[in-house]
């Protein structure tokens, strides 16, 4: 449609919600449902009359055969209206899901990119936890550290 008719798409504005979006596919599920109970009393109707109908002649089967062709379309286009039902649910669905990620997208690039500026960034120089101290030996860690390789045997475990 060109962006200069004087005449408004009617569906663009429910297009633009997804709340709008929800309302109008619950309207059209809530029509393809009534369709649907009318099309299974429909197939009842029709599967009691065409089993039925008998033929001079017929075996007991025979009816029962020339039924099934027909009963089986009608349980095609109850499958397709159950199918269309729930493709409205999941549409719904979709909208809102979709309008959430929009509304996520900036934050989420936000995020990515400080990670990747603290990715990029240079080290930080690490401080030591326990600086040398002055005029003497280092502070015992707990552990026995050997001062040459004689005194290895003598070392105190953890």
């Amino acid at each position: 449609m060109n962006s200069n008719d004087p005449r408004p798409d009617p569906l663009r504005d429910v297009a633009q919600s997804p709340e709008a979006t929800a309302r109008y596919l619950a309207d059209v599920q809530r029509v393809l449902l009534d369709i649907g109970r009318n099309l299974e009393a429909l197939a009842l109707e029709t599967r009691v009359h065409c089993r039925d109908t008998h033929v001079e002649g017929d075996r007991w089967f025979d009816a029962w055969m020339r039924a099934q062709p027909v009963e089986r379309a009608l349980k095609d286009v109850l499958k397709h209206v159950e199918g269309v039902t729930k493709g409205l649910e999941k549409s719904a669905y979709k909208r809102r899901a979709h309008d959430e990620a929009v509304a996520n997208t900036a934050k989420k690039r936000k995020e990515k990119e400080l990670e990747k500026n603290h990715k990029n960034a240079p080290p930080i120089q690490a401080v030591p936890r326990n600086p040398p101290q002055q005029g003497g030996q280092a502070q015992n860690s707990g552990y026995g550290v050997p001062a040459s390789i004689y005194d290895l045997g003598n070392r105190e475990s953890a």
